[in-house]
C-alpha cells in the first residue's frame, strides 16, 4: 500500500511558498523532448518472486570480473580483498554505527576514523588527512575549490594526464562557484605543461601521478613553480596501491593530495560506492573539507577520541562551511583501514611489487604484437597502447573472445583525438594464462 501523507492542500501551500502554480513548474528547465509523456512502461504491481526472476535475468547479462581475463583499470581496479575484510565490516557495531552525529559516545567509530586518517597521511606522506570523502573524482573537485579558498584566486589548471572524469566532475562543481577551469589537451607524459599556464589568477594546478595513461612523474619542479607563482599544487591519483612502490605526492611537496582509495579493501562494485582520500599540509587544515577525528584524554586521563574538526554546513554557519559533503563513505573507509592493517607496510610493498611485475609481463607480451606500440614508458601497473585500429572496436572484439582488454581513451575523453589509444591494466589478480590469452586474442583481432 502506498503511503501519501500530503494532501492536495499541503502541496498547494508548498508550491505557493516557492512561487509555483503547478508541480510541472519545477521542471521547466528540462527540455520538453526529454520529459516523459506517460508512465514508465513497467507493471503496476508484481510479486516478489516475479521481480526476483526478472532482476536475475538482468544480472546474468553482466560478465563478472572473475569469470574472464580482466584488464580494466582507469580508475577502478580488481584487487584481492581478503574475506576477513567483509566479515569485519558486517559486524553490527560497524555496519550500523556509520556517521557519529553524537561523536563522543561513538568511540569505536571515531577510533576507526582516526586510524584511517593516520594511515592515509602516512601512505601519501602528508601532514593531515580527513575522515574520507565520497570518491576520488569528488575529492579532486573539493581540492580545486579549496585551492580557490586558500589563494583567493579563480582559475584552476588541469594537466592533460588527469583522469577525464575527475576533470569533468571538478568543472561541474567549480563553474557553479564562478571558478574558471582550464583543462589542457590529453597528454601521455607532460604533467609539467601546467607550469606554462601559471599566472596571477591561478589558484592551483592539478596533476596526476601515475596519470590516466599510467605515466609516473617527478612532481617536484611543478610544485616549486606553482608555489613560486602563489598557487597550490594538487596531486591526484586513481591507484592507491602504487604508493607501495613509488614515492607519494607528499614527498614531492604537494600542498593537497587527493584520489581514489577503492584499490584497498573495496571491490569493483559496478563503479561504487568508493572512498575518496584527501590530505593536506597542516597549515591548510582549516580550509580542508570534511571532518577530522582526533585523539585526546578524557576526564579520567584515559585515551579517547573526539571529532576535532567538522566544517560541514550541518555543524556550522553555512557561510563558514568548507564543504557540503554529507557523508564520509564510512563503511568503505573502514574496509580500507582493515585491509591496510592486514597488509602492513611489508604487505603493501609486496602487493605493489607483484602488480608491477604483472604489468611488465603484460607489456612485454603485447609489445611483440604487430600493430601495437607501448606509449607509457614509466608505469606502475597501467599502460597506454597505440593500436593500428580504433581502440573501442578492438575492445568489443576482444570481449567476444573472453578478454576484457581495458578502456578506450575515446570512451573516457571523446574529444582527445586518441581513438586508437587503449588503456590497459594488470594487477595481482591476472595470471600468466590471462596475459597469454590477451596477447593471442589481440594478435588475432589486429591481424
Amino acid at each position: 500500500m502506498r503511503y501519501l501523507p500530503l494532501t492536495d492542500v499541503d502541496r498547494q501551500q508548498m508550491l505557493s511558498v516557492i512561487g509555483a502554480k503547478h508541480i510541472d513548474d519545477l521542471f521547466v528547465d528540462v527540455p520538453k523532448h526529454a520529459l516523459l509523456k506517460d508512465l514508465v512502461p513497467l507493471p503496476r504491481s508484481q510479486g516478489e518472486i516475479e521481480v526476483h526472476r526478472h532482476m536475475q535475468r538482468l544480472a546474468e547479462k553482466n560478465t563478472p570480473a572473475g569469470r574472464t581475463a580482466f584488464f580494466l583499470g582507469a580508475g577502478a581496479y580488481r584487487h584481492h580483498v581478503p574475506a576477513s575484510v567483509d566479515h569485519l565490516i558486517q559486524r553490527s557495531e560497524f555496519l550500523t554505527a556509520y556517521t557519529p552525529y553524537q561523536p563522543e559516545i561513538a568511540q569505536g567509530t571515531l577510533q576507526a576514523l582516526y586510524e584511517f586518517q593516520s594511515q592515509v597521511a602516512q601512505l601519501l606522506d602528508m601532514e593531515v588527512a580527513n575522515a574520507s570523502m565520497y570518491d576520488g573524482s569528488t575529492a579532486c573537485a573539493e581540492a580545486a575549490m579549496m585551492a580557490a579558498r586558500v589563494t583567493k584566486r579563480k582559475k584552476i589548471i588541469f594537466s592533460g594526464g588527469v583522469h577525464p572524469h575527475y576533470t569533468d566532475t571538478a568543472r561541474t562543481a567549480c563553474e557553479a562557484l564562478g571558478l574558471e577551469v582550464v583543462a589542457l589537451p590529453a597528454a601521455i607524459d607532460d604533467e609539467a605543461a601546467v607550469t606554462k599556464h601559471l599566472d596571477a589568477d591561478v589558484a592551483g594546478v592539478i596533476v596526476q601521478s601515475p596519470n590516466v595513461f599510467g605515466t609516473i612523474t617527478d612532481l617536484t619542479k611543478i610544485g616549486e613553480a606553482a608555489r613560486g607563482a602563489g598557487a597550490l599544487m594538487i596531486a591526484t591519483f586513481t591507484e592507491a596501491v602504487a604508493f607501495g612502490a613509488i614515492e607519494p605526492a607528499g614527498s614531492y611537496g604537494a600542498d593537497i593530495v587527493c584520489g581514489e582509495g577503492q584499490s584497498i579493501g573495496n571491490a569493483l562494485n559496478f563503479g561504487g560506492p568508493y572512498v575518496g582520500l584527501f590530505a593536506v599540509k597542516e597549515k591548510y587544515v582549516r580550509q580542508m573539507p570534511g571532518r577530522v577525528a582526533g585523539e585526546t584524554l578524557d576526564a579520567d586521563g584515559k585515551r579517547g577520541f573526539v571529532l576535532t574538526l567538522s566544517t560541514r554546513e550541518q555543524h556550522i554557519r553555512r557561510e563558514k562551511a568548507t564543504s557540503n559533503i554529507c557523508t564520509n563513505s564510512g563503511l568503505c573507509q573502514l574496509a580500507w583501514t582493515i585491509h591496510m592493517t592486514l597488509l602492513g607496510e611489508k604487505g603493501l610493498r609486496q602487493l605493489a611489487t607483484l602488480n608491477h611485475e604483472k604489468a611488465i609481463a603484460l607489456a612485454d607480451a603485447l609489445d611483440k604484437i604487430s600493430g601495437v606500440e607501448i606509449l607509457t614508458k614509466r608505469y606502475f601497473n597501467e599502460i597506454a597502447l597505440l593500436l593500428k585500429k580504433p581502440a573501442q572496436g578492438v575492445v568489443d572484439a576482444l570481449a567476444e573472445k573472453g578478454v576484457i582488454a581495458g578502456v578506450a581513451m575515446s570512451r573516457l575523453n571523446p574529444h582527445a583525438k586518441m581513438d586508437n589509444v587503449l588503456i590497459t591494466c594488470a594487477t595481482e589478480m591476472n595470471t600468466d594464462e590471462d596475459i597469454a590469452a590477451y596477447a593471442k586474442a589481440l594478435k588475432e583481432v589486429l591481424a
